[in-house]
């Protein structure tokens, strides 16, 4: 489908140009593959068992575009190639660069094809749209029939040991939290995709426990393994801000209409500052202390004081405004604001919860070995001082309106979390079990999150909001539900296996040298394309 002169923007012309030499590359590379390999087999050399050797060799240990072109066995023989030559190498297609790099080349093709699929089914006419309906009968339906059918096919017993104190007792273990962000997701996705506004409230505390699981599992990250590389900083910022950067870039929409990408790098930024400056004093206590207490303080300064927030974040305007079509009035750090604004403390709550995470498992540790009706009692007390205040937030709080309740939500989504973590973990029996089908669902949130925009809902335009159902079945909503959702989980899988890929194929552990030179030889080429788009898209003027 050709590109109209007067949309294509020169982000999306640099995008093609970028991605038809790598598809051209790859299937060159798979025909290299299928000739080697029938040339082996026709022959029956030995050709064809350092072949079979090769294949059983994982991914991740193969040589990468960018990093070498070699096998790290090989490696330990020859030297790396530079940058340069493997630049070189591609543009000629040497034939032995394609065939060690086929499954990266097929990666990035991979993902191109998925951007391209983005832009048909979000920017075209290809595919139809429908309005939006909701029922809360229906809504509830397919809730609970999710729930019911991960509870009988996904229920699963975890018997890990804790890093803390040797035992099982999986307070807030990883399982959890995926299944937690799992459930959440679906809902959160559903809210969207029926306009169930009566939901909203719900939905604020769901973004905050994001963002304390921002602040709780990198805390654990950094307190725990105190690795502040470049490396691991890189990694960090790759899976966060990789996918929706093309997004951005392909589809022309401001980085800030994928609020939660912005807010998790904020806060995450924000957490590796807080470990990393003098982290060899991690261990004493006063210093996290003061540490935490300069974090509370650092967001009264910027998000209470007013005028603050805009001076310190104006000169950024250009990477966090953002201009919504249906309210062009509103200044392009509004959202910004208000979005960062509602949940500008609970990242530091994760914190202090994590810091106290392996205190709770050692008192949670004796209350499992202490005498029986004792620790009913303890439980039991728990669990009823947690209902009642959950019960009092839902009363007082959470039945507010929406601006009322936007006024107390900065204040009060903590109490909803952490009553949650009570009831979650206030049994052996429920920290040992979890549903894995919402844990699988929680590990992919950040693809399902960006795709919904453009492969499942449908906004037309940039920095559009999603008004629009995508259709691929008109006027049979249920089944289009069926369908697309379908597709739209797969894709958002690929994507995350595709980001994962390419992020151990561009992002070296353990060599800051190398990553660097990566880091500018994507710029420069980056640019480059952009400026021969920026060019390309002029011409018809």
């Amino acid at each position: 489908m050709a590109v109209d002169s007067a949309t294509a923007t020169p982000g999306l012309v640099s995008f093609l140009l970028g991605s038809i030499p790598v598809i051209v590359a790859w299937i060159y590379s798979e025909w290299l593959e299928y000739k080697k390999s029938s040339s082996s087999k026709a022959s029956h050399s030995d050709s064809n068992l350092d072949e079979l050797e090769n294949q059983t060799i994982k991914e991740d240990e193969r040589a990468v575009l960018i990093e070498g072109g070699l096998t790290k066995s090989a490696s330990t023989k020859l030297a790396s190639p530079s940058i340069k030559t493997n630049i070189i190498r591609f543009l000629t297609m040497d034939d032995f660069f394609l065939l060690e790099n086929r499954l990266l080349l097929r990666a990035m093709a991979e993902f191109g094809g998925i951007l391209f699929y983005f832009y048909i089914c979000d920017r075209t006419n290809f595919f139809s749209e429908s309005t939006k309906s909701y029922n809360r009968d229906l809504f509830i339906f397919l809730y609970i029939l999710l729930i019911i059918t991960s509870a009988m096919t996904s229920l699963k017993k975890h018997n890990d040991k804790s890093a803390f104190s040797g035992k099982s007792i999986l307070y807030l273990n990883r399982h959890q939290t995926e299944e937690w962000k799992g459930w959440m997701q679906v809902l959160f996705l559903m809210y969207h995709y029926f306009a169930a506004t009566e939901i909203y409230n719900a939905i604020r505390v769901f973004i905050a426990a994001y963002v304390w699981m921002t602040g709780f599992g990198n805390f654990s990250y950094y307190y725990i393994r105190k690795d502040f590389s470049v490396a691991r900083f890189a990694q960090m910022m790759w899976r966060l801000n990789f996918f929706v950067a093309f997004c951005c870039i392909v589809l022309n929409n401001d980085y800030m209409l994928y609020y939660i990408c912005p807010m998790h790098t904020l806060f995450t930024l924000m957490v590796y500052g807080a470990l990393g400056i003098g982290h060899q004093y991690n261990e004493i206590r006063s210093v996290m202390a003061f540490k935490i207490l300069m974090c509370f303080l650092v967001v009264i300064f910027v998000w209470e004081v007013p005028g603050v927030f805009d001076i310190l974040w104006s000169p950024f305007t250009s990477l966090l405004g953002y201009s919504d079509p249906a309210k062009p009035d509103l200044p392009r750090l509004h959202e910004w604001h208000f979005r960062s604004g509602l949940d500008r403390y609970i990242w530091i709550v994760g914190m202090i919860y994590a810091y106290f995470h392996p205190t709770v498992e050692k008192w949670m540790d004796k209350l499992e070995e202490s005498e029986a009706k004792h620790r009913r009692t303890i439980k039991t007390s728990i669990a009823t001082v947690a209902i009642i205040v959950g019960c009092l937030w839902y009363e007082y709080i959470y039945k507010l309106g929406k601006v009322e309740y936007n006024k107390l939500h900065p204040y009060t989504s903590w109490i909803p979390i952490t009553v949650y973590i009570c009831l979650r973990n206030c049994t052996q029996q429920l920290r040992n079990f979890s549903l894995t089908l919402f844990a699988w669902l929680g590990k992919v949130t950040l693809e399902t999150y960006i795709s919904q925009f453009h492969i499942w809902l449908r906004s037309n335009v940039p920095n559009g909001q999603p008004k629009w159902l995508l259709s691929f079945i008109p006027d049979y909503p249920l089944l289009n539900f069926m369908l697309t959702t379908a597709v739209y989980l797969l894709i958002s899988y690929r994507l995350f296996e595709l980001t994962n890929t390419l992020k151990s194929a561009f992002i070296p552990t353990r060599d800051n040298q190398k990553l660097f030179h990566n880091f500018v030889a994507g710029a420069v080429i980056s640019v480059c394309l952009y400026c021969i788009s920026y060019i390309l898209v002029q011409i018809p003027h």
